[in-house]
């Protein structure tokens, strides 16, 4: 298992990500697909709705923001969410460079199992602007390195 293992992680470490522009058409697929709703779909109609113009569900910009995390952050064996608190504090709009920045919170060995632990992290994922699109802090079980 190439990555990071749970030995890998130091409390207050931060990460950056590479960048992901999100265009209309990615939107629209995106909300055909899982999130069928008229903001996410179609532009004249969105200009009349809560977000005043085209917005990517917040389940579009959360499914970026694993691609991102998962460039940015390697976990040996690969990342195994234990739950999250997330917000999505303003609209990802067309055009948008989205990055992550990530900040480890916790480091927790498993006191009944001896191979993992958890790393609690927050991540910001931002816009090209540096706002921020969602907030999102999560329990990672994460494997210690092999004996």
């Amino acid at each position: 298992m190439a990555g990071l293992y749970l030995e890998d992680f130091v409390v207050g470490a931060r990460f950056t990500s590479g960048a992901h522009t999100l265009d209309a058409d990615q939107i629209r697929a995106f909300a055909r697909q899982f999130d069928p709703q008229p903001f996410h779909l179609d532009e004249e109609t969105a200009k009349d709705t809560f977000f005043g113009g085209l917005a990517a569900s917040g389940w579009h910009t959360a499914a970026i923001t694993m691609s991102l995390l998962v460039q940015s952050a390697p976990v040996a064996g690969g990342l195994i969410g234990a739950g999250a608190d997330i917000a999505w504090p303003r609209p990802t709009r067309p055009g948008d460079e989205l990055h992550l920045e990530g900040e480890v919170l916790a480091v927790t060995p498993s006191r009944s199992k001896p191979d993992r632990g958890v790393v609690t992290i927050r991540c910001e994922t931002r816009n090209q602007r540096g706002e921020v699109v969602q907030t999102m802090t999560c329990p990672l079980l994460v494997w210690r390195k092999p004996a």
